[in-house]
């Protein structure tokens, strides 16, 4: 991995880290974890950000010549305004997790997995869908590049939005 995806990397995970944790609220209307409260207009702007970060590091790690790159940029637009959709669903049902939390039901706690996991499955589909779509416009070595910058992107954003959900437990 050459230095300038490591540095935004980390730029990502800083800025995704900085933003507020996920809070739950309980039914008396306090606080569950000790983080302020993210807007929805917050959360839509640190969206856009990280989208717009993910283009640039795709971009710059991404070797494309000049035909390539107008082949493969829309695209990747495409594949983007599509997974955005898969992004939607997982950040309402963070919304719906947090605004619960602490009340969770053994039925809602399964509820959430197989919504989780169903959504899981969605962003495994829509790759499969767009393996074909980019190598029509890329050969094999830089589809695959691609994808595997896409997995590890969306897999450091998993782990930071992991270590800021709570974990579903019996309160006492």
């Amino acid at each position: 991995m050459n230095k300038t995806m490591v540095a935004v990397l980390m730029l990502a995970g800083v800025s995704f880290g900085s933003g507020s944790k996920v809070t739950a609220q309980t039914g008396s209307g306090a606080s569950a974890s000790s983080g302020p409260v993210a807007s929805d207009q917050d959360i839509q702007l640190l969206r856009k950000d990280i989208r717009g970060d993910k283009k640039q590091l795709i971009a710059a790690n991404l070797i494309l010549t000049p035909a390539e790159a107008t082949k493969f940029w829309p695209v990747y637009d495409q594949y983007q305004a599509e997974y955005t959709k898969i992004g939607d669903a997982k950040l309402a049902l963070i919304q719906e997790y947090a605004k619960n939390w602490g009340t969770i039901t053994d039925d809602q706690a399964l509820n959430y997995l197989k919504r989780s996991e169903a959504i899981n499955e969605s962003a495994i589909q829509l790759r499969a869908k767009y393996v074909p779509l980019v190598n029509q416009v890329l050969p094999g070595k830089k589809t695959a590049t691609f994808f595997q910058m896409e997995r590890r992107i969306d897999g450091l954003m998993d782990v930071q939005l992991a270590s800021q959900i709570p974990l579903v437990q019996d309160q006492q």
